[in-house]
């Protein structure tokens, strides 16, 4: 289901779909096509080249050449994958690397910060075995509206919010699985609605959202912006 909206939601959770479901809209108006062997090597390899201990955004910023302090004091700017794919945009790197992960080539440690590690499948692919075709990114970014802390949430969600209000309660529960606590120990069901209805892009964004702590901040925080950028900036294939 590569092409499959709600398939590329449930890989994104460890689950697979053997088709598409035919009615999400990229089901009904599938995306265009392209031999993405190339970009998938790059990508997979950046992974095990930063020792597969990062997430989805250091792979990208290494694979783009980032100047930024961090990865210049990781020493990931002597890397051989450093700036291989500078000629991509970032939402592009975003979108390979998301089809990868529902393809099966990569995984993603979602309590432990969605940290990317390969999976046996990307082999074949790296060692030159057998070529992907993955769907062209469709990029839609959407600007953020960013407001100061409110007291409360509305009862209710908007319609469009519903969808990201489900995705983030799935990842809610299978943190507190894996770690044997009440889903609400890691998050208020009033969190999640003021996170699917602020849609913060940044940790500093999610900071501002009522029930969003330092610590929490730094335990959960880069998996739920995943899902929340999964689902608002751009199209999760």
């Amino acid at each position: 289901a590569g092409t499959c909206r709600r398939g590329a939601l449930l890989g994104y959770f460890g689950e697979r779909l053997a088709e598409g479901c035919g009615n999400c809209d990229l089901c009904l108006d599938p995306p265009e096509s392209f031999d993405a062997t190339e970009d998938a090597r790059k990508a997979l390899s950046c992974v095990y080249r930063v020792g597969q201990r990062f997430g989805a955004g250091h792979v990208i910023d290494v694979l783009r050449g980032s100047k930024s302090e961090r990865i210049q004091q990781l020493g990931h700017d002597r890397l051989s994958t450093y700036g291989i794919g500078a000629d991509r945009s970032a939402e592009a790197w975003g979108s390979i690397i998301r089809q990868l992960i529902h393809r099966g080539y990569l995984e993603q440690d979602l309590a432990n910060y969605s940290v990317l590690k390969l999976t046996p499948a990307a082999r074949p692919l790296l060692r030159g075995e057998e070529s992907l075709v993955l769907a062209k990114p469709r990029v839609k970014v959407t600007p953020v509206k960013k407001e100061p802390k409110r007291k409360g949430v509305a009862a209710s969600l908007a319609e469009g919010d519903e969808g990201l209000f489900q995705a983030l309660r799935v990842l809610r529960k299978r943190l507190a699985d894996e770690q044997q606590v009440p889903p609400y120990v890691i998050f208020s069901d009033a969190t999640l609605v003021e996170m699917a209805a602020l849609r913060p892009a940044t940790m500093d964004d999610l900071l501002r959202v009522n029930g969003v702590g330092q610590q929490k901040l730094g335990r959960y925080g880069a998996a739920f912006l995943e899902v929340i950028q999964d689902l608002e900036r751009f199209s999760p294939i």
